[in-house]
């Protein structure tokens, strides 16, 4: 079965995130100075690099080890005990990296009860764990647990930025693609990198 090209292409580094310059050159200053969040808000339009920025993120964090990475989708895992069992594994310690990391995607779909289990974590976190939230609608998560958060707007991606990138999948792909279908490709695919590859 063939794989889709924007799971192929998804950023493996810092240097492969597109079009969020900012958000990637103040994570790389926390990062050098050791000045660590412990819960992170990414947030913004669909295909922008919230996911694959959150897992760069983690994985630059502990050293290029992703063993101590947990991921959540809140789309399907949004119940009270989903979260109680984030909490209740919490006390352990991170197995090989310096930090525990939990990503919860789609963040805004936990459910009240939820979100009240996570204020709890994210009032008192063990000094060993970091959370980074990502969701396409912060609007829907309690203040409480956004006042709690660094938060970070990711913007749709522009398109030359766009049309950058899938020149050089294209090439990677052995893929020839006029120009003018790149540039329509990137305007058609709406800020989001994920649509266009």
């Amino acid at each position: 079965m063939q794989q889709a090209l924007y799971r192929i292409y998804r950023p493996k580094n810092f240097d492969e995130i597109y079009g969020q310059d900012q958000i990637v050159s103040i994570l790389r200053n926390q990062l050098e100075n050791g000045n660590l969040s412990h819960a992170y808000l990414f947030c913004g339009p669909r295909g922008t690099g919230k996911t694959s920025t959150a897992k760069v993120f983690a994985s630059a964090i502990n050293g290029g080890t992703d063993i101590d990475t947990v991921e959540l989708d809140a789309a399907s895992n949004n119940s009270v005990d989903n979260v109680r069992d984030i909490r209740d594994n919490l006390a352990f310690a991170p197995t090989s990296g310096k930090y525990k990391i939990y990503i919860i995607d789609e963040v805004h779909m936990l459910s009240a009860a939820a979100f009240n289990a996570l204020l709890k974590t994210l009032e008192e976190p063990p000094s060993h764990v970091i959370f980074i939230l990502a969701t396409t609608e912060p609007q829907k998560i309690p203040q409480t647990v956004l006042s709690r958060c660094q938060r970070f707007d990711f913007r749709p991606i522009k398109i030359d930025k766009i049309k950058e990138r899938l020149k050089i999948i294209a090439s990677k792909e052995n893929i020839e693609v006029s120009d003018n279908a790149l540039s329509l490709i990137s305007k058609y695919a709406d800020g989001s990198q994920r649509d266009a590859n």
